[in-house]
């Protein structure tokens, strides 16, 4: 029977756990190791929206363990220009490729290809929905960086309301339990309900706040978000509030040393250039993590045990 990475919601604390473990093995074998384990596999990236980080670490990833890599990054000079449907497409691409990785504007895209096809399927990000391989990622350089993930105090910034990676990551921290949240948004950009109840039973605390000064002077790592302006459905609430958060080297005099920013990028304007050689700066390195976590997915998913 075949698996996909759809959902965290789809996965127990102990799959979980088990991608976390996976990823370490794959970081500590040896470089030529790793490049026969996939050696004659197939990945499609099917990308409907922009991505650079997402679609080209699932790439390196890919060609890291030795397979080769199809697929489009826009749609304009394939036949969904000419009207073919997603179903279409996703059965077109499993005649070709092992495996599938797919970025959709709409929520639900990619569970409806998975259930199109009978090759794994990875959801890339759908909507505001969904993004679970940053989510893993994001697991496991927080586990990097701290050496735990339980017992943090961590603050979600910005753009709370439509960042599907703040989304996921929080379910996913629900599920270890044991954490301390603080929500920092402009009111119209707040964490969504189903979110914040969703926490309850797990141990998990929160409070909500719009000061981002004393998120950074009591937490342990900060999530920065981008305020996306193309999940917007009206551009004057853009405006009000796309210049809402932003830390400087300025910002950060006298914060613990051990504050630790994350972003799952890119980034405009929220953090500033000269955070970037500060010991705070852990996004880069979170983009790193991510190739790491990604052929842990690939081997996962396609079956090869480790």
């Amino acid at each position: 029977m075949k698996r996909d990475l759809i959902s965290l919601n789809d996965l127990s604390l102990e799959t979980i756990q088990g991608y976390l473990e996976l990823a370490a093995r794959v970081e500590s074998m040896p470089a030529e190791e790793r490049r026969r384990l996939l050696a004659g596999r197939i990945l499609a990236v099917l990308f409907y929206e922009p991505s650079t980080r997402t679609r080209l670490s699932f790439e390196s990833a890919m060609f890291r363990l030795g397979g080769n890599v199809l697929g489009f990054s826009e749609t304009g000079s394939t036949s969904v220009a000419k009207g073919e449907s997603l179903a279409d497409t996703i059965r077109t691409v499993e005649q070709y490729a092992d495996i599938i990785v797919i970025r959709h504007p709409k929520e639900g895209t990619a569970r409806l290809s998975a259930a199109s096809c009978s090759i794994p399927v990875i959801n890339a990000g759908d909507g505001t929905n969904q993004h679970p391989s940053q989510t893993l990622l994001d697991l496991y350089t927080i586990r990097k960086l701290f050496g735990r993930i339980q017992g943090l105090r961590i603050a979600f910034v910005g753009d709370l309301k439509y960042s599907r990676t703040v989304h996921s990551l929080l379910q996913a921290l629900g599920k270890f339990g044991n954490a301390t949240f603080r929500f920092v948004s402009p009111e119209s950009l707040r964490m969504p309900s189903y979110l914040r109840d969703g926490l309850a039973g797990s141990g998990c605390t929160f409070t909500e706040t719009v000061d981002l000064g004393s998120a950074l002077a009591e937490c342990d790592l900060v999530y920065m978000t981008r305020i996306q302006k193309e999940r917007f459905p009206d551009i004057l609430e853009y405006e009000k509030v796309k210049n809402a958060y932003c830390i400087d080297a300025r910002l950060l005099r006298g914060v613990p040393e051990r504050l630790r920013i994350m972003h799952p990028l890119p980034r405009v304007n929220e953090i500033a250039p000269d955070v970037d050689p500060t010991v705070h700066a852990a996004y880069f390195p979170q983009v790193g993590y991510g190739v790491t976590m990604r052929q842990a997915i690939l081997l996962d998913l396609l079956g090869v045990k480790q």
